[in-house]
């Protein structure tokens, strides 16, 4: 009871200055949106991962030296980075998926959902991006410390794993993080294929309701708070790693 009654007076303060969030009342309403915001979150905390994880492996692809590696990558990403990430994903889901659903006999045994493409394109296409801060963080690694490595017997795979990588991040780190705030700001192309992110949960509810601008406020400082977290937690890990003498 004093859960609703705290709710009521909110709706009832917001409406005196024209923001209209009557529909927190209603239970269907309130969960699509509610249900939003969790979606977005979900997505958010799938996609770092994953986007960070193809980095580097697309990195290590393009400074390896072989051919048969770099070359598709460095078409994919060229591709990728040229191209807009909502045309990614339509293609994605209305091309890519539609040839799925013919391999496995029908749509219905598809297994590949409108949120699986939406982790895979914005992942991927973040990936993308990680890749190309990385590679520079790689080749700006000092020829004497890998010469050294080398000396003392490792391995190219040492070399990237132990020498190349560690200092290659920590350089490239300020590009990464300025690319998960991209990340997190592309969660909303879900939208478009009708993956009940936040955006999506909240044309929901202003088509009934016609409160766009109460729902935009929300949305607009629902992300800035997130990227203000991503942001800080990025600057501490760069702090953090930050080597003496190197990088300055």
């Amino acid at each position: 009871m004093q859960d609703s009654s705290i709710l009521n007076t909110f709706i009832a303060l917001m409406d005196k200055i024209g923001l209209n969030y009557e529909f927190l009342a209603t239970g269907y309403e309130a969960t699509i949106w509610r249900d939003g915001f969790i979606t977005t979150l979900y997505l958010i905390v799938l996609l770092i991962p994953v986007s960070l994880v193809a980095g580097l492996i697309f990195a290590a692809c393009l400074t390896s030296g072989r051919p048969f590696l770099s070359a598709p990558v460095r078409a994919f990403v060229e591709i990728t980075r040229n191209t807009p990430t909502l045309v990614q994903l339509m293609f994605s889901f209305l091309v890519l998926n539609t040839f799925v659903s013919n391999l496995v006999g029908g749509a219905q045994n598809n297994p590949l959902t409108p949120f699986f493409w939406v982790v895979a394109v914005v992942g991927l296409h973040i990936a993308a991006l990680h890749a190309e801060a990385i590679r520079a963080g790689i080749e700006a690694v000092p020829s004497s410390m890998v010469e050294a490595a080398r000396g003392m017997g490792f391995s190219q795979w040492q070399i990237l794993r132990f020498v190349e990588v560690p200092l290659a991040f920590r350089a490239s780190l300020p590009a990464i993080v300025n690319n998960l705030i991209n990340l997190v700001k592309l969660t909303t192309v879900g939208n478009a294929i009708a993956v009940s992110e936040i955006t999506y949960a909240s044309i929901m509810v202003w088509t009934q309701r016609d409160n766009v601008l109460a729902l935009m406020i929300v949305i607009l400082l629902f992300f800035s708070i997130i990227n203000i977290i991503v942001a800080r937690v990025g600057l501490w890990v760069e702090r953090k790693l930050a080597v003496p003498g190197y990088g300055l």
